[in-house]
C-alpha cells in the first residue's frame, strides 16, 4: 500500500514537475519570443526611420531641383519676353518710319499732281495756240501757192504716184539682181558638187581631215624606212598623206569623203596599235572598210526609220548612208535630206497631200550626190537613173527631176519638195559663210544705219537679214520715221552687197522715268 502510494506520489510529483517544466519552458519561450519581437520591432522601427530620412532627403532634393527648373524656365521666359518686346518695339519703329515715308510720298504726289495739272493747262493753252498758228499757216500757204486744200492733195497724190512708179522699177531691178545672185549661188554649188565627186590636183578646206598623233616621233614611223609605209598607205587608200612641220598632227587630203574617212580611221587605228608596216596597213584597211560599210548601212537604215518611210531598196539605203559623208556649202547632205523630208511631210499635211509620198521624195531628192565620179552626170540625172533602176514611185522620180527646176513641177509633191529644199538650204545657220566677210557685212550695215541724223543705235540681227534702228524721239517724229527707213534702205542698196533682202525696222520710243523714295 505504501509502495503504491509512493508510486502515486512519485507519479504526481513527476506530473507536477512536468507541468512546472512545461509552464517554465513556455514562459521561457515567451520571454525569448518577446525579446525577438522587441528586436524585430526595433529593427523595423530603425528601417522605417531610415526610409523616412531618405524620403525626406529625396523630397528636399526634388524640391531643390524643381525650384532650379522653375527658376531656369522663369529666366528663359523673361528673356523671350524681353526679345519679343524688343522685336515689337523695332516693328513699331519701322511702321512709324514707313508711315512717315508714306506721308512724305503723299505730299510729294500732291505737289507733283499740282505741277502736272499746271503743265496740262499750259499744254492745252500751247496746243490751242499751235492750232491757231497752224490754221493761219494753212491760210497763208493757200494764198501763197494759189491752191486750195483739195488741189494741194491732188498734187501730192500725183507726186506719190510718180514715186510709186519709180518704186516699181526699183523692185523689178531688185528681182532681176536676186535671180542673178541665185544663179551665181547655184553655179557655185554645181562646181562644189563636181569637185567633191571628182578628184583634182588642188585641195579645199572641206576636203582634208586632220589626225592627231601622240608625238612627232610617230611621223617617222608612219613614213617608214625609205618611205615604204607612207607609199603603201597612199597607194591602197587613194588618199594623200601630208606630213609637214605641224606639231602632233597629220593631214589627209582627198575629194572622196568616204575614202578619206576610211583612211582617217585606218591611220588612227595604226597609231593606236603602234605596229605600222605594209602588211599591217593592208589588214587594218580591210577591217576599217568593213566597219565603214556597216556604218553606212546602219546610217541609211536609221535615216529611213527616222523619216518614217518603208519598202526602200537596200542599195538606196546604202546610198542614203553615204550621204552622211557628203556636204554642200558646209551643210551635211544627209541631215539636209532628212530636214527636207520632215518639212515636206509637214507641208503635205497642211495642204492635204500624200504625207508619206512627200517625205519619201524629200528624203531621196539628193540621192544622186552619193554617187562618185566614176558615173557621169549631174546629181539630178544620177538620182533619176538610180530611182528608176530600183523601181521607185513615178511621183518620187518626178520630184527628184524637178527639185532644182530642171523641169516644170507638174505634181503637188514636186512643188512641196522644191519648197522644202529651198527652206532647208536658206534657213539661218544652214550653210556657212566666210566669218570675216560676215562680220564686215554686219558692221557695214550698222555703220550705214547710224550715219543718219537722229539715229541713236542700230543692231544687225537675223544673220544680217534685218537691221533694227533706235531713233531719238525728240529729233525723229512718227511721220519722219517712214522717210528715215526709206533713206536707210536706199543707202544699203547703193553701198552694200548682200544676198536676198534686208528688213529695215525703225523703233521710236518715249519713256518717262521717276523714282519712288
Amino acid at each position: 500500500m505504501k509502495l503504491v502510494l509512493a508510486i502515486i506520489l512519485i507519479a504526481v510529483a513527476a506530473v507536477v514537475a512536468g507541468v512546472l517544466g512545461f509552464i517554465l519552458g513556455g514562459l521561457h519561450r515567451k520571454k525569448v519570443a518577446e525579446k525577438a519581437i522587441g528586436s524585430a520591432t526595433e529593427e523595423a522601427t530603425r528601417i522605417v526611420n531610415d526610409a523616412l530620412a531618405k524620403a525626406e532627403a529625396k523630397k528636399k532634393e526634388a524640391i531643390l531641383e524643381a525650384k532650379d527648373e522653375i527658376y531656369k524656365q522663369r529666366k528663359e521666359t523673361e528673356q523671350e519676353l524681353r526679345e519679343r518686346r524688343n522685336e515689337v518695339q523695332r516693328q513699331e519703329k519701322r511702321l512709324i518710319q514707313k508711315e512717315e515715308n508714306l506721308e512724305k510720298k503723299s505730299e510729294n504726289l500732291e505737289k507733283k499732281e499740282e505741277v502736272l495739272n499746271k503743265k496740262i493747262k499750259e499744254a492745252d493753252a500751247h496746243l490751242e495756240e499751235v492750232e491757231s498758228i497752224k490754221r493761219g499757216q494753212f491760210e497763208m500757204l493757200e494764198r501763197i501757192s494759189g491752191l486750195t486744200k483739195e488741189q494741194a492733195r491732188d498734187h501730192l497724190l500725183k507726186t506719190l504716184e510718180n514715186d510709186l512708179e519709180h518704186e516699181k522699177a526699183a523692185k523689178v531691178m531688185e528681182f532681176k539682181q536676186r535671180y542673178k545672185d541665185e544663179a551665181d549661188e547655184y553655179a557655185k554649188e554645181l562646181v562644189a558638187t563636181a569637185i567633191q565627186r571628182c578628184a583634182a590636183d588642188h585641195a579645199a578646206e572641206a576636203t582634208v581631215s586632220v589626225v592627231a598623233i601622240p608625238n612627232d616621233e610617230m611621223k617617222g614611223r608612219i613614213i617608214g624606212r625609205e618611205g615604204r609605209n607612207i607609199r603603201t598607205f597612199e597607194t591602197i587608200t587613194g588618199v594623200d598623206l601630208i606630213i609637214d612641220d605641224t606639231p602632233e598632227a597629220i593631214t589627209l587630203s582627198s575629194f572622196d569623203p568616204v575614202r578619206r574617212e576610211v583612211a582617217r580611221l585606218t591611220l588612227e587605228k595604226l597609231i593606236s596599235d603602234g605596229r605600222i608596216h605594209p602588211a599591217r596597213i593592208e589588214e587594218t584597211l580591210e577591217k576599217v572598210k568593213r566597219d565603214v560599210d556597216q556604218t553606212i548601212k546602219q546610217t541609211g537604215e536609221r535615216a529611213v526609220i527616222d523619216s518614217g518611210i518603208t519598202a526602200v531598196h537596200p542599195e538606196i539605203v546604202k546610198l542614203l548612208g553615204k550621204l552622211r559623208y557628203r556636204t554642200s556649202y558646209g551643210q551635211n547632205v544627209l541631215n539636209h535630206s532628212l530636214e527636207v523630208s520632215f518639212i515636206a511631210g509637214l507641208l503635205a499635211a497642211e495642204l492635204g497631200a500624200d504625207v508619206k509620198l512627200a517625205k519619201r521624195a524629200g528624203l531621196l531628192h539628193d540621192i544622186g550626190k552619193a554617187l562618185d565620179h566614176e558615173i557621169e552626170g549631174s546629181h539630178v540625172e544620177l538620182g533619176i537613173e538610180w530611182a528608176k533602176k530600183y523601181k521607185e514611185n513615178e511621183a518620187v522620180i518626178h520630184a527628184i527631176h524637178a527639185h532644182h527646176g530642171d523641169v516644170e513641177a507638174k505634181t503637188l509633191v514636186a512643188c512641196i519638195v522644191q519648197a522644202a529644199d529651198a527652206i532647208s538650204a536658206a534657213r539661218p545657220g544652214a550653210r556657212r559663210e566666210n566669218v570675216q566677210n560676215y562680220i564686215k557685212r554686219l558692221e557695214k550695215l550698222e555703220e550705214i544705219a547710224t550715219s543718219f541724223e537722229g539715229v541713236e543705235r542700230s543692231f544687225a540681227i537675223q544673220a544680217g537679214r534685218e537691221i533694227r534702228v533706235m531713233v531719238k524721239p525728240e529729233i525723229v517724229s512718227d511721220d519722219k520715221m517712214v522717210l528715215v527707213a526709206r533713206d536707210i534702205a536706199n543707202k544699203i542698196e547703193a553701198e552694200l552687197e548682200y544676198p536676198g533682202q534686208i528688213k529695215v525696222n525703225i523703233i521710236r520710243e518715249n519713256r518717262a522715268v521717276d523714282f519712288a523714295k
